[in-house]
């Protein structure tokens, strides 16, 4: 039966790491389980293979621009299994950087997200998905910067508050 949530231990990290466009390219053995794909079904697919209908895009938008940016970033993310299910982490992405100090690649070490977080994070994407609809990425982005305007934070410091 589909769409049931499906947890992990906290004790538990989810790793993987992608390259530039998002193609995975390493997975550890939490993250093929949990995913319910197999190793094959995951290595150079999109990251976003995962993707759950319930994420307001933009968090990815906010993600991705960080990333590129050579900056990290913490993010709650609800994915979606092979089975259709799903889970909830919290998420800490970052570039690696060669040599020369260009990005090489993404690497994403993801936990098991607290209740008290989820109570938070569960209520603000559904209003920024409920944007999205309304009036595309664009509206959602600017809730969610309102949202953080009137609690007088900065994405990072919320993000980190929960």
């Amino acid at each position: 039966m589909a769409n049931q949530e499906l947890t992990f231990g906290d004790e538990e990290f989810i790793v993987s790491k992608t390259d530039l466009q998002g193609k995975i390219t390493y997975g550890n053995a939490l993250f093929i389980k949990i995913s319910g794909y197999t190793e094959h079904e995951l290595l150079n697919h999109p990251h976003n293979i995962l993707r759950h209908e319930d994420m307001p895009s933009v968090i990815f938008k906010l993600l991705w621009s960080r990333i590129k940016e050579g900056k990290e970033i913490f993010a709650y993310v609800k994915n979606k299994t092979k089975e259709g299910d799903y889970y909830w982490v919290y998420a800490h992405v970052t570039p690696s950087f060669d040599d020369k100090r260009a990005i090489s690649n993404y690497h994403s070490v993801r936990r098991k997200p607290s209740q008290n977080a989820l109570n938070i994070i569960k209520p603000l994407y559904t209003l920024l998905l409920e944007k999205e609809r309304q009036g595309g990425v664009i509206s959602s982005e600017a809730e969610l910067t309102q949202v953080l305007k009137d609690k007088g934070m900065s994405y990072d410091e919320f993000v980190l508050s929960l």
